[in-house]
């Protein structure tokens, strides 16, 4: 029967269901026989496939399959998996008639009448080659990018979970942070951070202000897995699907320690130019004054010398006395004003800066007597250094007093030297080079910041009305900078201070300079507890051609022979608090065997010979001696 010519609402179903197969034309819909062979097309068929009905009714199905998996009987095992699972499901390439390729979607479903015999099979094919263009362009542009974020080495890239979770690691992240890709993934990005800021919460509130507010930004310490910490910069980006739910974080960080550290150290060279500016600035009008107010002492004290012998009575002695006096303080102030604006002639020669301090030692330590604890820590190999001696020594015993007041309750004075080699700008604005460095710190009271940066200029002081005068710094600070050096200053409130000078260290063998302010070829050890005499026996001493190194005490002799073995001769007093001389005389020939030995002393030497077996294996010398007698014994035990 012909239904063509009825309305479609009146066909039966069957044929209703026909019309619809062989009008779909976005899916290949046709039935297979239960062998595989085509039995019916539809124009869906026709269009992807390319065959009309005529021409593949009757064929088997597997010629719509490429060559490999014709070869691996894909076809058959298709049909079989659709008969023992009742459906196929899959997706792969299909020929066209005309040999072009597609990449087809493919579900077959077995069909069976009413008696559950196997009629055939339905096959649905879809082509979806753009779909899968679409998603492998997809992967692709995936991929190139996974592999551009994980070629990255100078950012650290990862993705972290809503919860802070890491769930991927790129190379620059294993290089800054030093964990492997296993290591990372799975633990939570809050590890990176320090203690003080995981206690204070900032790892959660990080992921809390990106979600909250779409981006966080930051810098702050991190962590790496060796516990060294670097200065970070972070960048955490919200992650949310197409529907706007938040799925995790992207997480970029940065290390620029050498770029934070490079702004500090431009920042510390503004700051030491700023002040080396504002001190020359001092300096230059310092100076100014300090000779014009030179000039007018000059006169003040030569009047009052006039007046002097011109007025003779009782009272007006007295007067003239007190002005006397004040204007040679006066006098005095000028000199530090004029040593600070650097304006001071020096006499500078090669020294070896050990050798200096070794002969200035007895005053440094008288200097920092009482509960303080007096140390040296001499660099052995120190090179020569130009500076004017008396100069140098001014300045050290400055900072040993300023160290020493710093101290009220007592504590350590440290008095190191040694070479270094300094970047240019390093110390204020001194070149790159080799120098002499010289430190005097204490464990006292330190300096806040804002007093540290005044404590050279003229006339500033912390010390109370009438205990200091505001120069002692500042002519330190000038009489180093004359030497072509310069002074850093490193302290904080309560850890103490210490103030280093620093100059520039000479070529040659630190033999070759000059030890002290004489050029004797031996070095002469002089021990005594008074401080007048000590002074004067230093310089006979001297006027006998000697270098001279000094201590008040038998203590500090032993400290300066264990320190210092080529010391010649050992001049001290007998009758001292603590190591006699005669203990100090054995000690010192069992670590010089073969320096000589001459012990001072009010008592005749025959009695002390008496009271000690081996005292005449010393030379002695009675109280008041003269420089013709010291030189004789030395001349004799030569």
């Amino acid at each position: 029967m012909d239904f063509s010519s009825l309305p479609l609402s009146l066909h039966p179903e069957s044929e209703r269901f026909r019309l619809l197969v062989a009008s779909v034309t976005d899916y290949a819909l046709y039935m297979l026989s239960p062998e595989g062979f085509v039995v019916s097309w539809n124009a869906g068929a026709e269009r992807f496939k390319g065959y009309t009905a005529d021409e593949i009714i009757g064929q088997h199905f597997s010629r719509f399959y490429i060559e490999e998996d014709q070869s691996t009987n894909l076809p058959a095992r298709a049909l079989q998996t659709a008969l023992s699972q009742g459906r196929f499901e899959d997706e792969g390439w299909r020929l066209r008639k005309d040999g072009r390729r597609f990449w087809a979607s493919v579900v077959i479903d077995p069909i069976w009448d009413d008696e559950r015999a196997l009629v055939g099979f339905a096959k649905i094919t879809r082509d979806i080659t753009e779909r899968k263009e679409a998603a492998e362009a997809l992967h692709a542009t995936e991929e190139q990018f996974r592999l551009l974020v994980q070629s990255v080495t100078d950012y650290a890239i990862y993705m972290l979970s809503p919860d802070g979770v890491i769930t991927n690691w790129n190379a620059g992240a294993v290089r800054i942070k030093g964990y492997q890709h296993a290591e990372a993934v799975g633990t939570n990005f809050s590890q990176f951070y320090t203690e003080e800021d995981r206690v204070a919460g900032l790892p959660m509130a990080a992921l809390k202000t990106a979600a909250e507010v779409g981006r966080f930004e930051g810098e702050g310490w991190r962590i790496r897995k060796d516990g060294s910490r670097f200065w970070a910069h972070v960048v955490i980006d919200p992650i949310k699907n197409a529907l706007g739910v938040l799925i995790g974080y992207a997480k970029v960080t940065r290390d620029i320690t050498e770029r934070r550290q490079a702004a500090e150290a431009l920042e510390r060279a503004k700051e030491a130019l700023f002040q080396s500016q504002k001190l020359e600035a001092i300096g230059t009008l310092t100076g100014g004054i300090a000779h014009d107010f030179n000039n007018l002492l000059s006169v003040i004290i030569n009047g009052i010398e006039i007046l002097t012998k011109e007025i003779q009575t009782p009272i007006s002695a007295k007067v003239l006395e007190t002005m006397r006096r004040s204007a040679t303080q006066g006098a005095n102030l000028t000199q530090q004003l004029l040593t600070f604006a650097r304006k001071q002639p020096l006499k500078q020669d090669k020294y070896n800066v050990n050798s200096v301090i070794g002969s200035f030692e007895a005053v440094l330590r008288r200097a920092s007597k009482g509960s303080i604890n007096f140390r040296m820590q001499l660099d052995p190999l120190l090179p020569l250094a130009i500076i004017d001696v008396s100069q140098f020594e001014a300045a050290l015993l400055n900072l040993i007093i300023n160290a020493r007041d710093a101290m009220p309750d007592g504590g350590i004075i440290t008095l190191s030297t040694e070479q270094v080699e300094l970047h240019e700008n390093a110390v204020e604005q001194l070149p790159a080079g080799r120098y002499v460095k010289v430190t005097v710190s204490d464990t006292g009271m330190g300096m806040t910041p804002a007093v540290a940066t005044q404590a050279v200029e003229p006339f500033f002081t912390t010390k109370e009305v009438g205990k200091g005068t505001g120069m002692g710094l500042s002519q330190v600070y000038g009489t180093i900078k004359q030497f072509g050096g310069g002074l850093k200053i490193e302290t904080a409130v309560g850890k103490g201070t210490a103030i280093s000078l620093f100059v520039p260290a000479q070529e040659g063998d630190a033999n070759e300079g000059r030890e002290d302010s004489t050029t004797g070829n031996e070095t002469a050890l002089v021990v005594d507890d008074q401080p007048e005499v000590l002074d004067m026996t230093l310089q006979l001493f001297r006027n006998m051609g000697y270098k001279v190194l000094s201590a008040n005490n038998g203590e500090d002799a032993l400290t300066i022979l264990e320190r210092m073995p080529n010391v010649n001769v050992l001049f001290s007093d007998v009758v001292m608090p603590g190591i006699s001389g005669i203990e100090l005389a054995r000690k010192a020939r069992g670590l010089i065997p073969n320096i000589k030995i001459i012990l001072a002393s009010g008592y005749h030497g025959r009695s002390l010979t008496t009271e000690n077996a081996d005292a005449e294996d010393y030379k002695f010398i009675k109280k008041p001696y003269h420089l013709s007698e010291i030189a004789k014994i030395l001349r004799m035990a030569g």
